[in-house]
């Protein structure tokens, strides 16, 4: 049997072009790792090329052992010898040949997190820097970012000026790069750079590699930085041909160095170089393919391609637009159920989204539902560190429980939050306050209170410390739990800790959070800050996934990479929120076409079924009434099944449906008995989309919320009213045709 047989003409084409330097733009689900292998196996089965003078480079250990799996069933024994490994293994090789032409030892140690972490403890006890204020993954990052760029520690200092915080890190830079050299270690980032250095500068060095390696190919190749570019360029020489393979349709990790201009301008720097489109999907329905062309045809840096499949399959995309935050994840989850009642395996369904905070309304819904899940590459939304610290705030607000004198529960959340952000509570205060505990009987707090002055900082620090949860406590009658939350976060200083740091997917759920307690309040007006707690503690006990694997998989985009999935669901296609505001702002036109991009790989995650969906109404992260996404819009009306509300369509005096498409005793109807008590509990009711409303809401108006009674109209913009409510619950914004508001 031919090696080349099943695979298509480009396919083909791209295999037997080895005289040539090769540009291969493979779409995605193109079967670009055949090719490749395929090519690997014709030079050294038809073209009697030597194994070891082949090298491929992939970027992640899990396609390299694929590549080298695939290569082996074609050649078997004959595959000996080849090359084929992540650009770091490759490095690491070079090194323990080459390295020493800097004076290094060939058994040069390569130092893992955990021994970086180890030499900045050592810096940070010889500068008295504490932790909570830079932390191990944060500075590790800024040494990273200085190195790659090749800001060395002596330039980071005169970089720092003036800024206090910026010193600090430049002085722990510096002492870690003179740690790594008198143990004579590499971390990661030094192996592509004392690499890149060694061929940049010892041509001799460079020449030798030239002449080991006739045939090389590089693997996702949309997806390399600079340097990684430079040492492939290095190692290519006059007699040896390159194969690059890539999608420059899928450059979604500019933010960590790849350059989409590197894969797009590879004819300019090798200028006899054939390109070879492979544009036959093998992977999803032609609907699903329809809308990804549509799409990215909207961006003008890129090659064109039209991926086309002979899988035409019945589904279009389906489009679902949402009421309200509240209504978004019960559908997602209810159409899950209804799939897996049908006969799809969980396990076969992933829930795609721009940031992690978004998990938080979809883990709820699924919890409901029961529905299996899991977080991939990430955690769950209550398992996260600055969730469980801003409820242990909250926490440490609670009514008294009579019943419970001693609150011994307590000693979890002041463990805690008493030294978040920083007071200077360290190992020997902590003691002091266990022996005031002991010795009274009592909790960690009521030690707090007790805690004697003195003129150490941590005594003035807890002292302000129990003041700001005195004066917190106070107002739990008074404030909605939402805004109290935000006041003890803001005295406690912990806000402007997370603003210091730069934390932004912190401080996103931080928001979300409050967003939830928003939300909780509005569906139990009763509802009390135990109640609301008590709540959020069934959440957290309860499974994640079951021991079989049947889970649903919820994940960013950009982990969804490389992942294919029968049924994908893209959840929040919200402007603002995707494409994200932040990143557009910051980077512009060129941002917004990668945000393009991550959808086109979300989108062409799908095998099977596609399912976008939005939410409309107020938004806590954009501050704002909340549209679907322009990528929605971008997708022709033929190629999409829309359901849910017609925002176009939408008119605020006339009863709406449900935000399901049907009526709500419909949907309760069609779904099974567990999802219907499920669906009970979450209480869609029939009017969910009904207008008080009557005549035009303006500024100044009086109105009346169902849940936060009596109000002033502040403002009103693009259908949202920014309204005064009583003390409790401060100013509001809602969507001026929620059915809880009408006028006075």
């Amino acid at each position: 049997m031919s090696l080349l047989d099943g695979l298509n003409e480009r396919q083909k084409e791209a295999v037997l072009c080895t005289n040539n330097h090769l540009r291969i733009i493979a779409g995605a689900g193109s079967g670009k790792t055949r090719v490749v292998t395929t090519r690997i196996a014709y030079l050294i089965d038809t073209c009697q090329v030597y194994p070891h003078r082949i090298l491929a480079i992939t970027f992640t250990n899990k396609a390299a052992r694929e590549m080298k799996e695939r290569v082996y069933r074609l050649l078997e024994k004959d595959s000996q010898g080849i090359q084929i490994s992540t650009i770091h293994s490759f490095c690491v090789r070079f090194l323990r040949e080459d390295i020493y032409q800097i004076g290094y030892p060939r058994n040069f140690t390569i130092i893992d997190t955990d021994d970086q972490k180890s030499i900045l403890k050592e810096a940070y006890k010889k500068y008295q820097i504490d932790v909570k204020s830079y932390s191990y993954g944060n500075v590790l990052s800024y040494i990273s970012r200085q190195k790659t760029n090749h800001v060395t520690a002596e330039m980071a200092m005169a970089n720092a000026g003036n800024w206090e915080g910026e010193k600090v890190k430049a002085n722990v830079y510096q002492f870690y790069e003179t740690r790594l050299k008198d143990m004579m270690s590499l971390d990661f980032d030094d192996l592509l750079l004392v690499t890149h250095g060694i061929l940049k500068n010892n041509s001799e060095i460079r020449n030798k590699w030239q002449r080991r390696f006739r045939y090389l190919h590089v693997d996702e190749f949309q997806d390399v930085d600079h340097i990684q570019y430079e040492i492939i360029q290095y190692l290519t020489g006059e007699d040896s041909f390159l194969c690059v393979v890539g999608d420059p349709d899928q450059t979604i990790y500019t933010w960590r160095g790849a350059q989409v201009d590197i894969i797009m301008n590879f004819d300019k720097d090798f200028p006899n170089a054939k390109t070879v489109i492979l544009n036959q999907n093998y992977r999803s329905t032609q609907a699903i393919l329809n809308g990804a062309n549509a799409l990215i045809r909207n961006n003008k840096n890129r090659i064109d391609k039209e991926l086309f499949t002979s899988n035409e399959g019945i589904d279009k995309i389906t489009h679902f637009s949402a009421m309200d935050d509240y209504n978004e994840p019960i559908w997602v989850a209810s159409k899950i159920k209804s799939l897996h009642q049908s006969g799809v395996n969980y396990h076969d369904i992933a829930v795609l989204y721009r940031s992690n905070y978004l998990s938080r309304s979809l883990e709820k819904a699924f919890l409901d539902f029961s529905i299996p899940y899991r977080i991939y590459g990430g955690i769950r939304f209550y398992d996260r560190a600055e969730i469980k610290d801003a409820l242990s705030y909250l926490r440490l607000l609670a009514k008294p429980n009579e019943d419970d004198p001693k609150e011994k529960w307590k000693d979890l959340a002041i463990r805690r939050v008493i030294n978040t952000p920083k007071r200077g509570v360290g190992k020997k205060t902590m003691e002091q306050l266990e022996r005031i505990a002991a010795e009274n009987d009592t909790n960690l707090y009521e030690a707090c209170k007790m805690f004697p002055d003195g003129k150490i900082k941590a005594a003035a620090n807890i002292k302000t410390f129990v003041q700001v949860i005195e004066d917190c406590r106070k107002l739990v009658d008074d404030l909605s739990m939402d805004l109290l939350l935000r006041k003890v976060l803001e005295q406690s200083g912990y806000f402007h800790m997370l603003e210091e740091d730069k934390e932004i997917e912190r401080i996103e759920n931080i928001k979300e959070l409050l967003h939830d307690m928003d939300l909780y309040v509005q569906s139990d007006p009763e509802g009390t800050l135990d109640d609301y707690l008590q709540m959020i503690s069934l959440y957290t006990d309860k499974e994640e996934t079951d021991e079989s694997g049947q889970f649903v998989q919820l994940m960013t985009i950009h982990a969804a990479k490389g992942l294919e999935f029968d049924q994908v669901f893209v959840y929040s296609l919200c402007d603002g929120i995707f494409p994200n505001e932040k990143s557009v702002n910051d980077g512009g036109e060129v941002a917004m076409e990668e945000e393009r991009r991550l959808a086109y790989v979300a989108f062409t995650r799908a095998k099977k079924q596609l399912f976008l969906s939005d939410a409309q109404g107020y938004s806590y992260m954009l501050d704002r009434v909340k549209t679907t996404s322009r990528f929605v819009k971008e997708i022709p009306d033929e190629y999409l099944e829309e359901t849910g509300i017609k925002p176009k369509k939408y008119h605020p005096s006339k009863p709406q449906k449900s935000s399901f498409g049907i009526s709500a005793n419909d949907f309760l109807k069609n779904i099974s008995s567990q999802t219907k008590e499920h669906t009970q509990d979450i209480q869609i009711t029939s009017d969910t989309y009904e207008t008080n409303t009557v005549g035009k809401i303006k500024k100044g108006d009086q109105v009346i919320h169902r849940v936060y009674g009596e109000g002033v109209v502040v403002s009103v913009r693009e259908g949202i009213a920014t309204i005064a409510f009583s003390h409790k619950y401060g100013i509001r914004k809602i969507n001026v045709a929620h059915p809880s508001l009408s006028r006075k």
